[in-house]
């Protein structure tokens, strides 16, 4: 193998939870904020990058828990007495940054005199949100166009209070519309050419997948009073028009939206609520403890079942016929849903919720426009500027490639600005900044660092939840509570700070294996260099996650190289400790992308 070009991009990796990150949050580099007590510039460093740390904090996909890297350790070290490994508890600790940070309206950005260019975003939700946080500060009239009363999009209209409380939707729109946006509420676009007419100079469609998919079977037109759309009945939910629900509801869909739908109902009364899928539990695309969160409140959720009428009488629903089904791979591994042949069931129910997806629609934007359209009704964009076949408009969010959630929604925002800022230019579109890096040693002595190496063993702290008597009675009560202060230092220090990373030099080594002695994870292996696949093969613990690359070290005064597996090391420092010659080092890798106008995070309120 070649020695490796430990560039930006090779580091970054390495910092599995940021990488995963849509938005490229800097995790532990807050995680450790939050252990010190730095509540506010760890909100800072999240408000950067992610925009709304308090939603996020409690309605996150977390993409970033998968991947971190506590759970590989930890699974490989056979811990937690055969539990399953559990990741730090990244997306909570967000939300405790979120809860006690105090005021930061002093820290965020100072708007720069105006540069004459208006940009129009369309819907007032995250990935909009973003566009307008990244643009009005460098001087841009931004003007964000909403047929709702308030900004939030799809955070405001879909997700439940008792998950999100509405003054924390408020607190974090108004930090961007405080940045000089005009909101202009209430207003719905209906023509993209009379908008375009106005003579904006760029214009951002950020208007969510607005539309719940139907499901056209037996019964649905006579028992249609009783069939609701899942999001229109959570946004109808959400404004008071819908304050209570039959005593017997089905839910049909197996993701998040069905999840908020059926634990929404419990709270508005009803007594029996099933969530009804055709696919297996563990394929539903519900996030696993959004799916636990359902089952704790006493929701079953069947599966295998396929729907296939609705059962009324006298214009009335009273249940719905399902075809029981068994999941089996063909030859080429596909999954599918094959009849197991077993009588046909009836389940009573008053009302039903409809969560089996969402689409987007777009009746307001002219065919004559010059906004293209592929087959399935999203538009023609560049995949990495996210700008359309007319070129002063772009499009972000849900509204770009369909429904996916709030955190690719900033992303998408984040690097949509970036494309504005650029065509606003005259620059090429194409060319995206570089990311701004650094790598600083952490060293304070000859074998003492600055961060703290000793990562605790406890596992996973569980968030407080509110009485379940409490907390069902309300559609307003929060239910999770949150980590308090004690509680979140505990949790922060389980974080393996990944992003301090080992850094070799070859040229100070004296090839004594100390630091193969001392690696508790087995690491670190000196030995002839070969294929990467050989190589891999035949280190000190063989190396069997090819997503994440090898370390691997010129040649040294033996001809051997030193071969790190980034995948399981715990960036526990010994190795450097344990080093006579100083040829390891414990670097601190602080990776952060760029945004609109160049301007590094720590010109915005953010103190690293």
């Amino acid at each position: 193998m070649r020695a490796t070009d430990a560039d930006p991009g090779y580091f970054h990796k390495v910092v599995d939870c940021q990488w995963a990150c849509p938005a490229h949050t800097p995790v532990p580099e807050y995680i450790r904020m939050i252990a010190a007590g730095r509540y506010a510039d760890a909100y800072m460093v999240n408000w950067a990058s992610n925009v709304f740390p308090g939603v996020l904090g409690r309605t996150c996909d977390r993409p970033c828990e998968p991947a971190c890297r506590r759970g590989r350790v930890e699974e490989n070290n056979g811990e937690n007495k055969g539990a399953s490994p559990e990741p730090v508890a990244i997306c909570r600790l967000k939300r405790v940054a979120a809860d006690l940070k105090g005021d930061v309206k002093a820290r965020m950005p100072v708007r720069l005199p105006g540069n004459g260019l208006r940009v129009a975003c369309i819907g007032a939700g995250p990935a909009a949100l973003t566009v307008a946080r990244d643009l009005a500060p460098l001087g841009y009239a931004v003007t964000v166009f909403d047929a709702e009363a308030k900004a939030g999009g799809f955070i405001r209209t879909q997700i439940p209070r008792f998950r999100l409380p509405e003054s924390v939707i408020d607190e974090e729109t108004g930090y961007i519309l405080d940045l000089g946006v005009e909101f202009r509420a209430g207003e719905r676009i209906d023509s993209m050419v009379a908008l375009l007419g106005e003579g904006y100079d760029a214009v951002f469609v950020g208007c969510g997948a607005p539309r719940g998919r139907d499901l056209q079977l037996p019964g649905r037109l006579e028992a249609a009073a009783q069939i609701h759309i899942g999001i229109d009945w959570l946004a109808s939910v959400s404004f008071g028009h819908v304050t209570s629900v039959a005593p017997r509801v089905i839910v049909l869909g197996g993701g998040n939206t069905a999840m908020d739908c059926c634990r929404s109902a419990r709270r508005l009364g009803a007594t029996d609520v099933k969530v009804i899928v055709r696919s297996g539990f563990d394929e539903m695309k519900a996030a696993p403890w959004e799916k636990e969160d359902a089952q704790h409140e006493g929701i079953p959720i069947l599966n295998c079942h396929v729907p296939k009428a609705f059962v009324h009488r006298e214009g009335r629903l009273v249940g719905m016929t399902f075809e029981i089904v068994a999941a089996q791979l063909d030859a080429q591994g596909r999954r599918q849903l094959l009849p197991t042949g077993a009588p046909e069931v009836l389940i009573e129910c008053d009302e039903v919720l409809l969560a089996v997806g969402q689409e987007n629609a777009f009746p307001w934007i002219e065919a004559d426009c010059g906004i293209a359209f592929n087959r399935w009704g999203l538009p023609e964009l560049d995949a990495q500027t996210f700008q359309s076949s007319r070129p002063e408009v772009f499009f972000g969010g849900d509204a770009a490639f369909g429904p996916k959630n709030i955190i690719t929604a900033v992303a998408h925002g984040h690097e949509a600005a970036v494309s504005i800022d650029r065509y606003l230019h005259g620059e090429d579109l194409r060319q995206r900044p570089p990311p701004q890096f650094n790598l600083i040693s952490q060293k304070m002595g000859i074998h003492e660092w600055s961060y703290d190496n000793g990562v605790s063993n406890d596992d996973r702290f569980k968030v407080p939840w509110a009485a379940a008597e409490k907390a069902l009675a309300s559609i307003k009560v929060e239910v999770e509570l949150g980590f308090d202060a004690a509680t979140a230092f505990k949790e922060a220090q389980r974080c393996l700070n990944c992003d301090v990373q080992t850094v070799f030099e070859p040229k100070a080594c004296i090839e004594c294996d100390a630091c193969v002695d001392i690696c508790p994870t087995d690491c670190i292996t000196f030995t002839g260099n070969g294929e990467e696949a050989e190589l891999r093969g035949r280190l000190k613990a063989p190396a069997l996650n090819e997503s994440q690359a090898l370390y691997v070290s010129t040649e040294l005064k033996t001809g051997r190289v030193m071969v790190k597996d980034e995948d399981v090391c715990l960036h526990c420092g010994l190795c450097a400790e344990r080093c006579p010659t100083g040829a390891w080092d414990m670097q601190k890798f602080l990776f952060n992308t760029a945004k609109a106008g160049g301007r590094d995070p720590a010109q915005q309120g953010v103190s690293t």
